[in-house]
């Protein structure tokens, strides 16, 4: 009883949140430093008022979020010259990610993260089903999965945003009524603190991440292939050429898929590995290596380092999670036009996802992602900026 409370609880507090965002339409707005006009992202989707939030701190940062899809839109960070970039691919108006052919800029990612076989898994003995959208699998939770709607968001201050929703029972497939609370908050160390909460009254699959598009040269200044990258791990799971986990946890040892040295993104593309083939170039998870002392604490872990050497800028991400997922923009191309005009070009990004493992649901040697009633879900990650 007392989780179906919570649940009642939670669909109030979006609903109320929801009024407070739709009332505070603004047409005649500055625009941000970024550039962003807060008019251009208030629109009415499926009933409900989309916006644009601004975050801001000391050191001169600033990021704008939009409630659909609670997604990063634009994130001005200062490079050794002390020139501000905005790093995160997208658009500069709400329809350009409504319209999009790549609909996960920035956004917010759920129910469930990364590939679902064939859109079928089995829970308690029970079959459900999930939209085909990257065929022959689901992919981030569905044909309309987190990314597609309007989340209930209220900006207690200038750093923080805070959003919930509530995912009904059947939503995409998925088990259960599914209360949703997220917090972004950006530090005056420059981390994009970025919390995770969720409760169900059934029991359900659940893989909650974030999936901005990251270019430490500039959003739309070229390939992300001269980026260093580091990942704390030493194994990942391989995948098939259709991307799914063939249920394996391998070594890195000897092959391109060895980060845990700092390694130019693109150094290794062209040689004849199975798995760059299978990703069309890098799109798999890694097992992080978190020492054995912190399993169940919660503790944050290092698990990537991104190094832009002309520019100095750093990206530093820390996470409870067990995998990250690194993709390199693979599957963008000349055209995704974003903001200020700028073509978003093959490898001119780098996404990382904390998460569980991709396909869980199937697999069951990797941890699991199941959520019952009376249990929470949690999950932090820190994106961190910083300049060297």
């Amino acid at each position: 009883m007392k989780h179906t409370l919570v649940i009642a609880s939670l669909l109030l507090a979006s609903l109320m949140l929801g009024v407070t965002a739709c009332s505070k339409r603004n047409e005649t707005s500055a625009p941000t430093k970024s550039g962003l006009h807060r008019e251009r992202f208030q629109k009415v989707i499926d009933g409900k008022q989309s916006d644009l939030f601004v975050l801001t701190n000391s050191k001169g940062v600033e990021i704008c979020v939009t409630s659909y899809g609670a997604r990063v839109v634009s994130w001005l960070v200062p490079g050794r010259d002390g020139k501000m970039e905005d790093i995160v691919l997208g658009y500069d108006n709400v329809q350009g990610y409504i319209d999009s052919n790549e609909p996960y800029f920035g956004a917010a990612i759920g129910r469930f993260g990364n590939r679902i076989a064939k859109g079928k898994f089995t829970l308690d003995g029970n079959e459900y089903t999930v939209p085909i959208n990257n065929a022959p699998n689901a992919l981030h939770g569905g044909t309309k999965g987190f990314q597609a709607v309007v989340w209930n968001t209220r900006q207690p201050d200038s750093r923080t945003l805070e959003f919930n929703i509530v995912s009904p029972d059947g939503d995409q497939g998925f088990p259960g009524n599914l209360g949703v609370k997220m917090v972004y908050t950006l530090t005056d160390d420059n981390e994009l603190k970025i919390t995770y909460e969720a409760m169900t009254d059934k029991p359900t699959v659940l893989n909650l991440t974030h999936h901005s598009f990251f270019n430490l040269l500039g959003a739309g200044n070229g390939s992300i292939n001269d980026h260093l990258l580091t990942l704390n791990a030493s194994r990942y799971t391989p995948v098939s050429d259709v991307l799914i986990p063939t249920g394996q946890i391998a070594s890195v040892d000897g092959t391109p898929m060895d980060f845990r040295k700092p390694t130019v993104v693109g150094s290794r593309l062209d040689q004849n590995f199975e798995q760059l083939k299978n990703g069309a170039g890098y799109d798999h998870n890694w097992v992080l290596d978190r020492p054995a002392s912190d399993a169940g604490t919660g503790k944050l872990f290092l698990a990537a380092r991104v190094v832009e050497p002309r520019s100095g800028r750093v990206l530093e991400v820390r996470t409870d999670q067990p995998g990250i997922q690194f993709y390199g923009g693979n599957f963008l191309n000349d055209s995704f036009k974003g903001k200020q005009g700028k073509t978003y070009g093959h490898r001119s990004a780098i996404v990382l996802e904390t998460q569980r493992f991709p396909d869980s649901p199937n697999q069951p040697a990797f941890p699991s992602t199941v959520l019952r009633p009376g249990e929470t879900y949690r999950h932090i990650c820190i994106y961190k900026t910083l300049v060297e």
